[in-house]
């Protein structure tokens, strides 16, 4: 499961950021890298993504990208390092967390791969700087074989 998620990431490099897209080669953010991978790996998606903007849920600092990967996703140890983990990154100290990204590599070569403003999807060393913000890592759950009959 875990080469398959990282061998999907891949698959989006280059992919334009486009805010609230997930469209493999022609647009996606963050959180729309994690949806489209998701669907290759486990089929439908598991609920509607409301619009969002720019600098969501920071007013009210409701967690609300944290909550979503809590309902979906398998939550793991920050110690717990597995290829094709989801990470969740807080941007800044006391702000909500609000970026995502793909475990690529582990060890001395760790990297990820995600979408930001100004960028395609691209696969980044997860140096000291971004390591530091992850405040959360999950793993994506076992597809619903029904799901994998539809994609097959």
């Amino acid at each position: 499961m875990n080469a398959a998620v990282v061998q999907a990431a891949r698959r989006w490099i280059g992919t334009p950021y486009v805010h609230q897209a997930s469209m493999l080669g022609a647009g996606c953010d963050c959180l729309g890298l994690v949806r489209g991978i998701w669907r290759e790996v486990n089929g439908s998606e598991p609920e509607d993504v409301p619009a969002y903007s720019g600098d969501w849920s920071e007013m009210g600092q409701d967690e609300v990208l944290w909550k979503a990967s809590q309902r979906h996703l398998i939550c793991k140890g920050l110690d717990e390092v597995c290829e094709g983990d989801v990470l969740l990154f807080r941007m800044r100290d006391q702000g909500v967390a609000k970026h995502m990204g793909i475990q690529a590599s582990t060890g001395a070569e760790a990297s990820f791969i995600h979408a930001y403003a100004g960028h395609a999807v691209v696969e980044t060393p997860l140096s000291v700087p971004w390591a530091r913000r992850i405040v959360a890592r999950f793993a994506f759950p076992l597809p619903d074989p029904s799901e994998q009959e539809i994609l097959s």
